[in-house]
């Protein structure tokens, strides 16, 4: 559960932040889709915060269950007692739950999710026998990665089409300037050299990348230098090495940083 005092720095690249707060309003479920570190869990924290809602944040994966989201009875003290999941706990509460990354998930994940998503807003325990109707308050967001989607992962419609919907990306260069410089305090004539090596990465094609550099890598090399660390090296352990571990395209990207810093 995360309930921050201070709003975490988050800049509007269109209309998301109204969308978010309409379907907030109506109690429908939101999906956001977009690469990784392109801000979709920044988003979500901010929002939270804006609206004053506690959010309970799921990093879901392959052994992610529905009882890791809905709760299961653990011994405790030499007895049993049921401990609710961070679904059940944000129905309870009306708050917001954000599962980040949702197609990792167990299948018997989704089926939980279908009646909470739809006119009934509702979650059944079946462990406990409860069914609890979720306040106007709780709102369902959810999140992935149309990149990394295959045969064996993949949103089924039935699940996409219970959310609405919207695609995040990078920022433009001169709002993610901005963005970097914010979070690492490194000042922004600094930070657009990196951004525009960024540009060139994810425009590379032929190279064995699964995706460019996000701006979270951004934000980490930026505050590798801001703390006074060498341009070469803040790049090469917060963009190089975490982009690719082939020896072949490590050296192109090298090549390709002294191309923009000479």
């Amino acid at each position: 559960m995360q309930l921050r005092s201070q709003i975490p720095y988050y800049k509007p690249t269109g209309a998301e932040c109204d969308l978010f707060e309409t379907a907030y309003d109506k109690g429908l479920p939101l999906l956001l889709k977009g690469p990784t570190g392109c801000g979709k869990t920044r988003f979500v924290e901010h929002m939270a915060a804006h609206m004053g809602k506690k959010l309970y944040t799921v990093a879901c994966h392959d052994d992610l269950s529905a009882a890791d989201l809905i709760g299961r009875y653990l011994l405790k003290g030499g007895q049993t007692q049921w401990v609710d999941g961070p679904l059940t706990r944000a129905v309870r509460e009306g708050a917001i739950c954000y599962l980040d990354e949702i197609v990792e998930a167990r299948k018997d994940v989704t089926v939980v999710l279908h009646p909470l998503t739809d006119s009934r807003r509702t979650l059944v325990i079946d462990r406990t026998s409860e069914e609890l109707t979720a306040p106007s308050g709780f709102m369902l967001v959810a999140s992935y990665n149309p990149g990394y989607q295959s045969v064996l992962k993949r949103l089924k419609p039935s699940t996409r089409q219970r959310f609405l919907s919207m695609s995040f990306d990078f920022p433009d260069p001169e709002s993610e300037i901005a963005i970097v410089s914010s979070e690492s305090g490194l000042e922004a004539g600094r930070v657009a050299p990196l951004v525009r090596l960024a540009g060139h990465i994810r425009a590379l094609s032929g190279m064995d990348l699964e995706e460019g550099v996000s701006t979270r890598l951004l934000i980490y090399t930026a505050t590798l230098m801001a703390g006074g660390m060498g341009v070469d090296r803040a790049i090469n352990v917060a963009i190089i090495e975490p982009l690719t571990d082939e020896p072949d395209v490590q050296t192109a990207l090298r090549d390709l940083v002294s191309t923009i810093y000479g």
